[in-house]
């Protein structure tokens, strides 16, 4: 849950969370064909690709998995800008190239523990050197624009102790740790744990190594690190204010400067203000926010401001989506965006000067996810995936965006000879004329003729995205022998305020309905099995897998994921007091709205065999969340289990053996709950 927006940082559900299925009579082994689960294993990632300052060298961070230790680990590669000479450089993540060009900085394991700063010279001798001896790990990495020293932020330890005198303990005794004191608001964090043993300040250290000298102080967190050109000023995102953690969808922009450590306020506009970026020339910097609301969902805006904050504006009227990773032209005649769009990403430029000003214009086109880095020497590069194509990294021309070159491929290997099913776009009417997307696989050598399972897929947040790009669950699963549903029901991102906005006090009754509409409408199309029909989600969508088995029994089964069951006992355990907000009213002043909008309210309705799957560290829904329902299905006697993941956060797959668990788990559940005879499908011996 993001905290500026209602339930936008809900995580969206892991998109192809799934379960097992066991070896049934009649089903025949996956074919050698089609993607399985001991390929996934295999499965790299790469991003945050960096084009060298003359823009003849992209260096990237690659990702893979570690079968032995069940972890992800991270590498640096390097290649001309024509996707020649693809190397491994260093392990690592995060890398910048220095304003020159001649070294990067970039983030590793280092001494004494934990994440460090490196500095790795790129010329032929390839000299590294550790910057920083740091007890927490660094963010926001970022040179000077002299290259001489590099600015970053870290949390700065600060427990909450009480000056209590206990008496003198025995010698030789154990006594039990002392209690963690706890009087902030906000104190814990999905994924972090606690956060109230300090705050996140900006720090400095030369280049060469030393020690990191703080420039920012007090009892706020400090994000973000934007230098301005001549060196003197770091910008960044805070609120620095009293009272802060209970200001509500607020923040402003700040300058430090370098040399003194003094702190000047930018923006005052009531509402949040983020992510500046400093224009070329130094004069201006362009920044997101949006002007203060209570609804649900409000797409960001794009601003300029003077340098010294004076003259604030907006500059993208009334264009209607969130834009991110701000970048200036070289020039400074308008900034580059990226923003989602109707299940796509791509690239749009803001021109601030000359007769299209302050109108936003699409660069790149096309039905993929598109996220572009970095820009230099009139090029770009990116990650760039679409519906049977996983993350690579691309580049482009700006003066010629149409033409996207692919420069790695790291997942061809694995994808060699395997059928994918097959991805088709549908648009639907719902209740009240409302135009929803959507999306279905259908599996590999698929024949219309005959009736197929159907997985229908809930995004989390609400106030999230299902996009066009690729994705390994639901390939594994449409291998399975399942037809794949996802759409985007009101709620959702990526098609402006009003849409988004549209289930504010009204979640999760009016974003089924567009489910229900996305079903019947599949259902039209004669090829999916009626009888065997099965719903699943995670948070958000967790939420909307209770509901609707609370609303409806057509579902052979469900899994409701991470969930939430009853808002009243959410609002306050969940990492983030701003739940609150989210009701027209506080629990105790009426709790009315709390129970019409739970789950749980309607659990005395529930037929559907309904499995619940949750991390057990879960901060964002946790697990008591779970529980609950657990509790009310086995006591009304629906078939249920209750599956508590360990070593994971919000989320059921962030450990790769868990992801494997969740589709297994899942297709397990599924295929044990079919109704009838078996439908159409194929199942892997595990």
């Amino acid at each position: 849950m993001r905290r500026v927006v209602l339930f936008a940082a809900m995580a969206v559900a892991i998109a192809g969370a799934g379960g097992t299925s066991a070896l049934n009579a009649g089903q025949q082994a996956t074919p050698a064909d089609r993607l399985d689960l001991d390929l996934y294993w295999e499965y790299e990632t790469v991003s945050d690709p960096q084009l060298s300052p003359d823009g003849s060298q992209v260096i990237y961070t690659r990702q893979w998995i570690d079968k032995v230790n069940d972890k992800r680990e991270s590498s640096l590669w390097v290649m001309n800008a024509d996707g020649s000479r693809n190397r491994f450089l260093v392990r690592g993540s995060n890398a910048r190239w220095s304003p020159t060009g001649d070294r990067i900085v970039y983030t590793a394991q280092g001494e004494p523990k934990g994440t460090q700063i490196f500095v790795r010279y790129m010329d032929a001798e390839g000299a590294v050197t550790q910057i920083t001896r740091v007890e927490k790990a660094p963010t926001n990495v970022s040179w000077s624009p002299d290259g001489a020293s590099v600015a970053f932020t870290m949390k700065v330890e600060e427990k909450n102790t009480w000056p209590i005198k206990m008496p003198k303990a025995p010698e030789g005794a154990r006594w039990t740790e002392a209690p963690r004191v706890v009087e902030r608001l906000d104190y814990r964090q999905d994924r972090e744990g606690f956060t109230d043993d300090g705050y996140r300040h900006l720090f400095v250290v030369p280049a060469t190594g030393g020690t990191a000298r703080q420039l920012t102080d007090g009892d706020w967190d400090h994000n973000g690190v934007e230098w301005t050109p001549d060196g003197s000023k770091i910008l960044f995102t805070s609120l620095r204010m009293p009272d802060a953690d209970y200001q509500w969808r607020e923040s402003e922009i700040y300058a430090v400067t370098v040399a003194t450590g003094a702190i000047s306020q930018l923006t005052r506009r009531k509402g949040p203000d983020n992510s500046p970026k400093v224009s070329p020339d130094g004069k201006r910097v362009a920044y997101t926010g949006y002007d203060w609301t209570k609804n649900t969902w409000q797409d960001s805006k794009l601003y300029v401001m003077d340098i010294d904050g004076g003259n604030p504006r907006l500059v993208s009227g009334t264009w209607d989506r969130s834009p991110q990773n701000l970048q200036w032209r070289e020039d400074g005649t308008g900034v580059y965006f990226t923003a989602q769009d109707q299940g796509t990403q791509n690239l749009f430029f803001l021109p601030l000067a000359g007769t299209r000003a302050d109108e936003v214009q699409p660069v790149t086109r096309g039905t993929h996810m598109l996220a572009a880095s970095s820009m230099a020497k009139g090029k770009a590069v990116g990650v760039l995936s679409s519906y049977s194509k996983p993350p690579d990294i691309v580049t482009w021309d700006l003066a010629a965006p149409q033409q996207i070159r692919q420069l790695t491929a790291v997942n061809d290997d694995i994808l060699a000879g395997r059928k994918l099913g097959e991805v088709t776009e549908m648009w639907y009417t719902s209740v009240d004329g409302l135009k929803i997307q959507g999306w279905y696989i259908t599996p590999p050598d698929f024949d219309p003729a005959k009736k197929y399972p159907m997985q229908l897929h809930i995004h989390g947040g609400p106030h999230g995205m299902y996009n066009v790009g690729f994705n390994y669950g639901w390939q594994e699963m449409a291998a399975n022998g399942y037809v794949i549903l996802y759409t985007n029901p009101r709620g959702s991102t990526g098609y402006g305020s009003a849409f988004g906005n549209q289930i504010m006090r009204a979640y999760p009754s009016k974003d089924y309905d567009d489910l229900m509409a996305g079903v019947d409408e599949l259902l039209k199309k004669g090829f999916v099995d009626q009888q065997n029909m099965f719903v699943t989600g995670c948070s958000g969508g967790g939420v909307l897998t209770a509901w609707t088995v609370g609303k409806t029994d057509r579902f052979a089964a469900a899994s409701a994921n991470c969930p939430v069951i009853d808002w009243l006992s959410f609002v306050g355990t969940t990492d983030g007091a701003t739940w609150y907000y989210n009701f027209e009213k506080l629990p105790w002043e009426d709790p009315s709205e709390h129970l019409r909008r739970s789950p749980l309210t309607y659990v005395g309705h529930v037929k559907t065999p309904t499995m619940l799957m949750t991390g057990v560290q879960d901060l964002r829904t946790p697990i008591p969340q779970t529980e609950q329902f657990y509790s009310a299905l086995k006591l009304l006697k629906v078939p249920t289990a209750m599956v508590r993941f360990n070593n994971e956060w919000h989320g059921t797959s962030s450990t790769p053996s868990n992801f494997v668990r969740t589709q297994l788990y899942l297709r397990y559940w599924f295929d044990r709950h079919r109704r009838g005879p078996a439908a159409t499908t194929t199942s892997q011996p595990q």
